[in-house]
């Protein structure tokens, strides 16, 4: 008789390590997928803090090639400028003072604009502002 309760009792034991073993596995994928979700977005955030940085960049260059030559428009339509492993897009409106700077790094695109003021010979930045 005691061998039929000892055979019952291995039996709940390997039902007990796979209920276990289940539970486990499934603490262990939901970890996973959180830190691959993170992981992805934190890339995601870095990206876009490069597009920015190179759209300032940009900025500042269109501001000074403004400075030194009043005429300048900003890029050739359909060409950007090389700005580490990003390019950035610069177009200067001279009329109104107002120059815009794409930057784009990977698929990551933000814009920087800048408001100035030309009076009595001095260039003055009255708004610098990332759009949309």
């Amino acid at each position: 008789m005691k061998k039929l309760i000892f055979l019952q009792e291995s039996g709940q034991a390997l039902v007990s390590l796979l209920f276990v073993a289940i539970i486990g596995i499934t603490i262990i994928s939901s970890a996973a997928i959180l830190v691959y979700g993170n992981t992805q977005s934190a890339s995601i955030t870095e990206q876009g803090t490069y597009a920015y940085y190179i759209a300032e960049s940009g900025a500042e260059e269109g501001l000074l090639r403004l400075l030194r030559n009043p005429n300048y428009t900003g890029t050739a339509l359909g060409q950007s400028l090389s700005v580490g492993s990003g390019s950035v897009t610069i177009q200067v409106d001279t009329i109104s003072g107002i120059i815009t700077s794409m930057g784009i790094y990977n698929s990551t695109v933000r814009k920087i604009q800048l408001q100035t003021v030309y009076n009595n010979g001095v260039r003055t930045i009255s708004s610098w502002k990332e759009i949309q």
